[in-house]
């Protein structure tokens, strides 16, 4: 439940300490007096996005301090611990901090949390019901999300959602593959020609470089032969012969060694060019007789040159990149898969929805025995709230697929008075009837939640008289269970409250000093002063003063 808040310079309040009680507590106050100011500091200490505005005018910032006691909330007190937030074990302290630049900054326990987190905390903590809310129960997530609420299964739906997703991503999966092996049909059998061209063809790189080798000589056969040619008669067999003159200059030195012992370094270098020259005859007349002049081995080199050139202009690849592209192939054909992998994804499917039906169809048991439940304490509450006769229903309407939501439709049917048909309710409820029913509809479900504090922001808009000092009735009662809070404009509902806090609105005694807006617990008789100020207006007089009082007497007594 809430312990305490404390606002600082927060719209138009400048600063307000509030220890809260148990029980059920009413603000009231004058129209734009600020009350709903409470309510948005607390939201925002929860989690709610925040705005520069809010800041109070002059300010550098808007501080906001809620204690919570969560000695009754063992789930928050788990998450707190897996999330590294411990504090006091019994308390909780959310902290918000808004600047003047716009951002702003949180904090559970003195430790900086994200917003996500101070939203998933508050969701253990406080429920809000606005004024508007009557009016979002017209839309079907809403009623489907009221009676899953009220059936304590909420845990249930996120399996349904989770089972119901995992299967939509089975059956995308075997779509998708399905789709693939469809559309890759042709390319499979055109990998499959290309890849039945390239093995015969029986290409490798090796064979390519010995191929250009023996190509490029065999096609110049003649020329290397006269050029073998001519350099033997050159060296060797010509009048002029390099390797003759060589020898008569040497021994001409050879004879002369005598005379000059210095000429013996050139001889040598003359007999080493001599041997030289004659082991290069050697290797030219063998080479000259190895050269291959049969026409037919070169044109079977050229044919296969052809053919490797003619493959490789029609896979648009160098030919030396033929082999590697003889991989790929077989490499993206194995890619392709086969039709067994459908059948293992159909398997999954198959598991997949089975899964999603039984977590539905137990979904579908426990909202049946909820409806039925729901449907008969609204319809005991309308008895009371001048709808005498009336009747609530809520309808379960068969799905022929199902969603993530479950196997049906959620519905709120309404007959407002005795003998009328049950409609949808949005199509039959008056303004006056939405709100009862829809108070009616919060009050019943806030019993079952496992929040201990609820806050209703003038929920009592469209009722009055005798209906609202039973809606009052019914909030004391509640209060019995849980810490409640109410904002509201109607004295018969203020009438019923355990406390009363005052919200006012003033200016500063100096021209420039803005307005502020401070709250003050009542004790009996200034509850008196503004019950009366609620029931007469601007002119109180000693019998209206006498009817608050009665009213208060009457509602002092205990439940």
């Amino acid at each position: 439940m809430l312990k305490h808040l404390s606002i600082k310079d927060f719209v138009i309040v400048d600063r307000i300490e509030l220890d809260f009680m148990p029980g059920f507590t009413v603000l009231t106050g004058e129209t734009g007096a600020g009350k709903s100011i409470l309510i948005d500091a607390v939201t925002l200490a929860l989690g709610e996005r925040s705005d520069a505005s809010q800041i109070r005018h002059g300010c550098e910032r808007a501080e906001i301090n809620v204690t919570f006691d969560i000695s009754r909330l063992p789930g928050l007190q788990q998450w707190l611990d897996d999330n590294d937030l411990q504090g006091d074990p019994d308390s909780c302290l959310m902290r918000r901090i808004i600047e003047t630049s716009g951002r702003s900054r949180s904090y559970i326990n003195g430790h900086a949390v994200t917003l996500q987190q101070l939203r998933t905390a508050g969701e253990y903590l406080v429920a809000i019901h606005s004024q508007h809310a009557h009016q979002s129960l017209l839309q079907k997530d809403a009623q489907r999300e009221l009676l899953d609420a009220f059936a304590g299964c909420m845990d249930q739906t996120r399996a349904v959602r989770m089972a119901y997703q995992h299967w939509q991503d089975c059956y995308q999966q075997r779509i998708a593959r399905e789709q693939r092996t469809a559309e890759s049909q042709e390319k499979r059998e055109q990998l499959e020609w290309q890849l039945q061209e390239l093995t015969a063809l029986n290409f490798t790189l090796p064979e390519w470089q010995t191929l250009q080798a023996d190509h490029g000589r065999l096609s110049h056969v003649a020329a290397l032969l006269a050029a073998a040619d001519t350099a033997v008669d050159v060296l060797s067999e010509s009048e002029q012969a390099v390797l003759a003159q060589i020898n008569s200059v040497n021994n001409q030195l050879q004879n002369l060694l005598e005379y000059d012992n210095e000429l013996k370094a050139i001889t040598d270098l003359l007999d080493a060019a001599q041997i030289q020259l004659q082991e290069s005859v050697y290797e030219l007349k063998h080479y000259r007789q190895r050269l291959d002049l049969d026409p037919q081995v070169l044109q079977e080199i050229e044919q296969r040159l052809s053919a490797i050139h003619a493959a490789a202009r029609k896979f648009r690849v160098l030919p030396e990149e033929l082999p590697s592209l003889l991989e790929t192939i077989s490499q993206q054909l194995s890619l392709l898969g086969s039709d067994e992998d459908i059948g293992h994804l159909q398997a999954l499917e198959a598991a997949a929805h089975t899964d999603y039906l039984q977590q539905a169809q137990a979904l579908s048991v426990a909202r049946q025995k909820a409806s039925e439940a729901l449907s008969q304490q609204v319809s005991d509450a309308m008895q009371t709230m001048a709808m005498a006769g009336g009747e609530f229903s809520v309808a379960l309407i068969p799905m022929e697929q199902g969603n993530a939501h479950g196997l049906e439709q959620i519905e709120f049917r309404v007959a407002a008075h005795k003998g009328l048909p049950l409609r949808p309710l949005a199509k039959v409820a008056s303004g006056g009837e939405l709100s009862r029913i829809s108070l009616a509809i919060q009050v019943i479900t806030s019993k079952v939640g496992t929040v201990s504090a609820l806050i209703f922001d003038e929920v009592d808009v469209g009722i009055g008289g005798k209906v609202a000092e039973i809606v009052g009735y019914l909030l004391k009662k509640l209060g019995r269970e849980r810490q409640v809070l109410c904002i509201t404009h109607l004295p018969q509902v203020a009438a019923t409250g355990d406390h009363q806090w005052q919200v006012e609105k003033s200016a500063g005694q100096a021209a420039h000093q803005p307005v502020i807006s401070t709250i003050t617990i009542l004790d009996q008789q200034q509850r008196v002063e503004e019950i009366a100020r609620m029931l007469g207006g601007v002119s109180i007089t000693e019998t209206t003063r006498q009817h608050a009082a009665e009213m208060l007497q009457q509602h002092a007594q205990p439940l």
